[in-house]
């Protein structure tokens, strides 16, 4: 807990830094007027739901090869509508970013982040990776940053802040650091190091979209806020570079990234797998769509979504960062068709539609703007622009390397009450949930982890899918070596049971380059 102290106490200074610096001379004045913050806002928002749309058929279908261009995306006024009355959780994109529009509109703009947990935790809507694990947590008396910690999350790395950060920036018109300072208190709710990362550079794209009208310069200075030694910023600094060595080819731009950084060290479900929702390779291809689209609304969204993996959320940032620099306005009106039909329509689990939000962004971007030092000037806004700072480093997953995958694919129940197996490293996860046989009613299971032969923690797995824990366990801090790792039955009824998947071993040892014979 040493280290998720010390993490904490580093963003707190960078927050109050953030604070102390609202009106330095560095800033200048932008003049915004109130249709065009409110079009911009109704743009970014807009286009979220219109990327989302388009990538739905496609999501993680295509993992680890992209979509070709003979592949038929669909895209008519009947899309937006049937997947709101159809498959409403594709919008995990916007609803998650609504639970935090909520709790600033019902508890004003310094709304702690414990707030914004609870409210998440709570909530009605399924969960998965990085999410469901801080759910979990929190519903637990894990409460952020410790939440979102990789040593008790093991998909700290994942995608979840990216997609849901939106918000973040389009309540901060101009003001990158205060979006910042926003992503700090909500995204450590579920990442950290990179996963965080993501959400905050989406979120700086989107404020300096509200400036800029050139995505080029938009993607570089939002860059600026992410911390040089980190991957995420590598991975999107070879992203811009490869664009400027081949600036008409975005397929040159997307085999490098696959050669380079494909390789998931942290998310269990992605390592020595062809799945990949780490949060900087699916930023790489939001910038890919927005560097290789060059401002044309289609194409950008067309690119993203044909990088595959997230092939939803992807195109969904960058069409609401593009449709931000846009305005709702100039979104092409094929892109647009069918909105009409959905935008008074609430988005599943909340009271809050398309046209509601809008509103509201408008309402929250206003306060930002006055409590930033920018002022209200007849029917425009005066902006005290924010030049980007760069954010604390932080790593997740430091010091080891995936060294193993094993099938174990053997359960725990009240008859069969152990499974026991050995590893050489410094740390496990092992993947798995909770069952229930001839729908039963919902418990919480429980067994008991021993590490060579010391009992270390009772996990707690509840069967309800809402609630459950998303991984059976972990352990990142062995010693390097031979260790025995055992669970035990402590309560598991007859018809329930504990289903153990996957072993993945950690070791402490980088393996480096492979060399092949």
């Amino acid at each position: 807990m040493k280290n998720i102290f010390k993490a904490a106490m580093m963003w707190f200074a960078f927050v109050v830094t953030l604070s102390c610096n609202a009106n330095n001379s560095e800033k200048k004045e932008v003049v915004v007027s109130k249709n065009e913050l409110l079009n911009k806002i109704k743009g970014g928002w807009a286009g979220q739901v219109i990327g989302c749309t388009y990538g739905g058929p496609t999501e993680f279908q295509w993992n680890g090869t992209m979509i070709d261009d003979h592949v038929s995306i669909p895209w008519d006024n009947t899309r937006m509508l049937w997947y709101y009355e159809n498959a409403p959780g594709l919008y995990d994109d916007i609803y998650m970013d609504l639970t935090f529009v909520d709790v600033f509109e019902k508890y004003g703009l310094d709304a702690p982040d414990s707030l914004h947990a609870q409210a998440f935790a709570h909530a009605g809507y399924p969960l998965w990776h990085a999410n469901q694990a801080a759910r979990y947590n929190i519903l637990n008396g894990i409460m952020p940053p410790a939440s979102g910690h990789w040593k008790n999350n093991p998909h700290a790395d994942d995608i979840d802040f990216q997609i849901e950060a939106d918000f973040a920036g389009l309540m901060s018109p101009g003001m990158v650091n205060s979006a910042a300072a926003i992503c700090e208190r909500v995204g450590h709710i579920m990442n950290y190091g990179d996963g965080l990362y993501g959400g905050i550079y989406v979120a700086a794209m989107y404020s300096l979209a509200f400036v800029y009208d050139d995505i080029e310069f938009i993607v570089e200075e939002a860059l600026k806020t992410i911390p040089a030694e980190s991957e995420f910023y590598q991975c999107i600094a070879d992203i811009i570079q490869w664009y400027k060595d081949n600036p008409d080819d975005w397929k040159s731009a997307w085999f490098e990234a696959q050669k380079k950084w494909t390789h998931d060290k942290g998310c269990p479900d992605g390592v020595f797998r062809p799945f990949n929702i780490d949060a900087k390779i699916n930023a790489a291809y939001i910038v890919i769509g927005l560097l290789y689209g060059k401002g044309d609304y289609g194409a950008t969204i067309d690119i993203s979504a044909r990088c595959g993996y997230d092939s939803d959320c992807n195109p969904a940032n960058a069409a609401g960062i593009l449709g931000t620099m846009t305005g709702y306005d100039h979104i092409p009106d094929y892109w647009k068709q069918g909105i009409e039909k959905v935008e008074n329509m609430n988005f599943r689990y909340t009271e809050m539609s398309l046209g509601k939000v809008y509103d509201t962004g408008f309402r929250h971007a206003v306060e930002m703007i006055k409590r930033n030092g920018g002022v209200e000037n007849g029917d425009s806004f005066i902006i005290q622009y924010q030049v980007p700072q760069t954010v604390p480093l932080e790593t997740g997953f430091e010091g080891i390397y995936p060294a193993e995958r094993r099938g174990i694919n053997n359960r725990l129940t009240g008859q069969t009450r152990e499974v026991s197996f050995d590893i050489t490293g410094s740390g496990f996860v092992l993947t798995g949930y909770a069952a229930a046989a001839n729908n039963r009613k919902d418990e919480v299971l429980e067994a008991d982890v021993y590490i060579d032969n010391n009992f270390t923690e009772t996990v707690k797995m509840p069967t309800s899918s809402l609630i459950r824990r998303y991984d059976v366990a972990w352990n990142y801090d062995l010693s390097e070596g031979k260790h025995s790792i055992t669970l035990k039955t402590r309560n598991i009824p007859d018809g329930y049971s504990i289903d153990v998947r996957d072993l993945i071993v950690y070791s402490n040892k980088n393996p480096g380059k492979h060399v092949y014979f």
